[in-house]
């Protein structure tokens, strides 16, 4: 109620919550059980989670322990998470790397690699939040987040355009989604897999590309698409210019029920102005049938 937000929150909670603690020589469960000081700790940082995704995605969504059914998914609710606990109480972007400003990795052995974009967080800070809402953050490794030398990155929505999409791209699946309106992009990103068809040669020994096969546009190891990744789907086909193909997806999500709304607006307030995550997101929701 006082406004305070992210981290700051969390950090604001811990004193007082220690200041209880500390007033007694033992705490206890009904049961009898000893309880730690960083038994204790956890509990404190899950309620601060829960209270954030009550605010931020609704009641059902803070009381999952799981993909339980009626809320959202949990790469939804870490997600959400992730970008909360980066805002601070003064509404700027806290301790994050902002998405369009480039880092530049080295491996081991000191070798410049490409550069990477997205926000972070201390690896540390990420599981004391995911751990005690039964989010699994190993289940959305190189899927949603990547961890590396102690630091998780959210992966930006672009760098996810191929497990997406696949090879083909957005253009393809648009282009499946206006011929096939009754063809929802869950099957399209999670179809099962099927042969692709054979392409065939021209004269003069070069391949004709052949038809998109929908089948090839799934994403490996995955069976199933969650409402994050059709959100992420959205944005990508409003960043590629795919107005048609977006304006369809809308509609049958729309259809679908409320929680890709919900999420795509959440997320709209959760990243930073400014953001490239956020343009795409309005935008989208420009598109949005009144």
């Amino acid at each position: 109620s006082e406004g305070i937000r992210g981290a700051d929150l969390v950090f604001a909670c811990i004193g007082p919550a220690l200041e209880i603690f500390s007033r007694y020589s033992r705490v206890e469960t009904p049961e009898g059980r000893e309880i730690t000081l960083t038994e204790y700790l956890e509990k404190v940082w899950e309620v601060v989670g829960r209270t954030a995704l009550e605010q931020v995605l609704g009641t059902a969504e803070a009381k999952a322990a799981d993909a339980a059914a009626g809320a959202l998914e949990e790469d939804a609710r870490l997600t959400a998470l992730f970008l909360w606990t980066l805002q601070t109480t003064n509404g700027q972007n806290g301790n994050a790397q902002e998405p369009d400003e480039d880092i530049e990795d080295d491996d081991e052995e000191g070798t410049q690699r490409r550069k990477t974009k997205g926000f972070r967080l201390v690896f540390d800070v990420v599981r004391r939040f995911a751990q005690p809402l039964g989010i699994e953050l190993s289940k959305w490794e190189g899927r949603i987040i990547e961890t590396k030398k102690g630091v998780v990155r959210l992966l930006p929505v672009h760098d996810r355009a191929k497990q997406l999409f696949g090879e083909d791209g957005a253009e393809a699946v648009a282009d499946w989604i206006v011929r096939n309106p009754q063809k929802g992009v869950q099957q399209l990103l999670f179809a099962e897999m099927q042969p692709a068809p054979k392409s065939k040669r021209r004269r003069g020994g070069k391949r004709r590309k052949s038809a998109v096969n929908p089948s090839d546009l799934s994403l490996q190891g995955q069976q199933e698409a969650t409402t994050l990744d059709r959100v992420h789907a959205a944005m990508l086909l409003q960043a590629s210019g795919q107005t048609n193909a977006l304006r369809s997806l809308i509609r049958t999500e729309i259809e679908r029920g409320p929680y890709f709304l919900r999420l795509a607006n959440a997320l709209s307030a959760l990243y930073p102005p400014g953001s490239e995550e956020k343009r795409l997101l309005d935008a989208m929701l420009l598109a949005v049938p009144r």
